[in-house]
């Protein structure tokens, strides 16, 4: 377990664990866990769990499990199970011991013939459909099932032929049987065990029914041996159902401590929403580097310190808010800008040529690597006759406050020389093809001996020793900050803007992650590159801090 990024932590969770510590609570051992259920990929709101219980077991030397509650065969697969186990560990976390709700099946089976040999527990013919019209509503009681009062040993035989295969998917349940009249509508009767004859990526065909959530998740915990079992707010009302099966079973009984989910701007967090987004193609992939899942974030360019950082930052609270992109964007580029090389890239390109420098002449400029971080010292670019600049960065009839290169006009070459503007080179339909400028020898370095200053500095990079790129300008991926119900309606059409002749200095083929000078920060799409056979880069986020723009207005 890695460190914690912020010093003496405090929050009602950590308090409370704190206060049964003293109390000598649980044999004053601290024990937690990260039940994911292996049904897609994690995201960042996964990333605010994963932090809590592993920096909440270190602080207190304790141990904390990966869990996986696979307990639904239908929309559980291997594939997430290794996706979930590569995520947690780039997070940079170990856990104690690696658990699996399918572990427990038989276990989870025997508690449950222990209800109903109790006459807490019953086998249901109603239909699904049966079930939920006689729930009830918030402000009306449900009613009772026909088959509630049956006898403990007819319910048990008809579990055991459930277990046997004897009868087709969805036509039996086994329901606790607590209060049909509860204020709790979690309380009313709820299923424990369905029949699904469906094969689980672990334990094949050897089941056909499977436990439900509730029941699975709060037996796992006591039977890991958890003392806190910290879950997200919608959780709350089913803390009953959780206290309740463990009481009946008379069985270790952890505490569940509920703490606001997060929730971010400018997208969506609900696994059935991603899984729409993947299915339909409105993205690539899981790890599309739009996606708030960490493989996205992963693919993007995000750091695990950068994450775990935002984490800590947002803190743990009791009422669910929403959290601006802004912030977590703030948090990677605080990181970048210290720990990030510089390099140059040009994306539009505009080709200059410097008639009076000499045409065979390829010459090495110093550059210096990280302003912020003297200690990375200095690289060699490639100059030459022939450059590449922002085709954005020159402008023919310039407005009055635009200081960049115009005809007649001298600017500075990013650590090489002054250039003046002669002529301008256009095709057949007026479009600009290439600028002539004249250079000032005597400005090597990207100042004038004789004093004068000019307005504006331009990167730039060498014609024939750039290297040819692509990359890829990520927006958010919605246009709003609250995506809705009809939230596919909402997709932001700018969220990706491909440039696919850019060019390069020639030693970004070999670096992952950097700043763009003027640009932004990018890394390296690995993937692509390699499909590509090209460098094609990804933009982490822009050189803008909307955050402490944000911070400093209020909003």
């Amino acid at each position: 377990m890695l460190p914690n990024n912020h010093s003496n932590p405090s929050d009602f969770i950590r308090e409370t664990i704190a206060d049964d510590l003293k109390s000598g609570k649980n044999e004053s051992r601290v024990h937690t866990r990260f039940p994911p259920e292996p049904n897609g990929y994690l995201h960042i709101g996964h990333a605010k769990s994963i932090c809590l219980n592993f920096e909440i077991a270190r602080e207190n030397k304790g141990l904390c499990n990966l869990r996986f509650d696979d307990t639904n065969p239908v929309t559980e697969e291997a594939e997430y199970v290794e996706a979930i186990r590569k995520d947690v560990e780039w997070l940079g976390f170990q856990w104690d011991n690696e658990c699996y709700a399918s572990d427990y099946f038989e276990q989870l089976y025997d508690y449950a013939v222990r209800l109903i040999k109790n006459g807490k527990a019953y086998v249901c013919d109603l239909s699904p459909e049966e079930v939920r019209e006689q729930r009830g509503t918030l402000t009306e009681p449900g009613k009772e099932s026909p088959y509630r009062n049956r006898p403990a040993d007819e319910n048990f035989l008809l579990f055991e032929r459930m277990r046997a295969g004897e009868f087709a998917s969805g036509s039996r349940t086994l329901r606790a049987k607590i209060d049909m009249s509860s204020g709790n509508m979690n309380m009313r009767d709820p299923v424990i065990y369905r029949i699904q004859h469906a094969s689980h990526h672990r334990t094949g065909d050897k089941w056909c029914i499977y436990p439900m959530y509730d029941f699975a998740h709060c037996v796992s915990d006591s039977i890991e041996g958890i003392t806190h079992s910290l879950c997200s707010l919608e959780f709350e009302d089913h803390r009953p159902l959780y206290d309740w099966f463990l009481d009946e079973l008379g069985i270790h009984h952890p505490q569940q401590i509920e703490f606001a989910r997060l929730n971010i701007t400018n997208t969506v967090l609900s696994k059935r929403k991603l899984i729409k987004l993947v299915e339909e193609g409105h993205v690539t992939g899981w790890d599309d580097p739009r996606m708030p899942t960490l493989s996205g974030l992963r693919r993007r360019g995000y750091t695990p310190e950068a994450i775990r950082n935002f984490c800590g930052r947002i803190g743990i609270a009791k009422r669910n808010s929403t959290v601006d992109m802004a912030l977590l964007e703030y948090c990677i580029r605080e990181e970048l800008n210290k720990a990030a090389p510089r390099y140059m890239a040009v994306l539009n390109p505009l080709k200059i040529v410097i008639e009076n420098y000499p045409a065979d002449l390829i010459e090495e400029i110093d550059a210096v690597n990280n302003p912020e971080d003297e200690k990375m010292g200095i690289r060699k670019v490639p100059f030459s006759r022939e450059v590449y600049i922002e085709r954005d960065d020159f402008m023919e009839d310039p407005p009055k406050k635009f200081f960049r290169l115009a005809p007649g006009r001298e600017v500075r070459l990013r650590y090489a020389y002054y250039i003046t503007c002669t002529d301008v080179i256009k095709d057949g339909n007026g479009e600009i093809t290439e600028l002539r400028c004249t250079y000032d020898p005597a400005t090597k370095g990207g100042d004038s001996p004789d004093g004068r200053k000019v307005k504006s500095t331009l990167h730039w990079v060498s014609a024939p020793k750039s290297l040819e790129a692509e990359v890829r300008l990520y927006d958010h991926l919605f246009s709003v900050s609250e995506p809705g119900d009809d939230f596919v309606s909402q997709l932001n059409p700018d969220s990706l803007i491909t440039l696919a002749s850019c060019r390069i200095e020639p030693a970004l083929e070999k670096i992952f992650r950097c700043q763009f000078e003027r640009l932004g920060y990018f890394c390296l799409d690995k993937i692509d590159s390699s499909l590509k056979n090209k460098p094609v880069f990804n933009r982490i986020v822009t050189l803008k801090d909307a955050w402490a723009k944000i911070q400093k207005t209020g909003g």
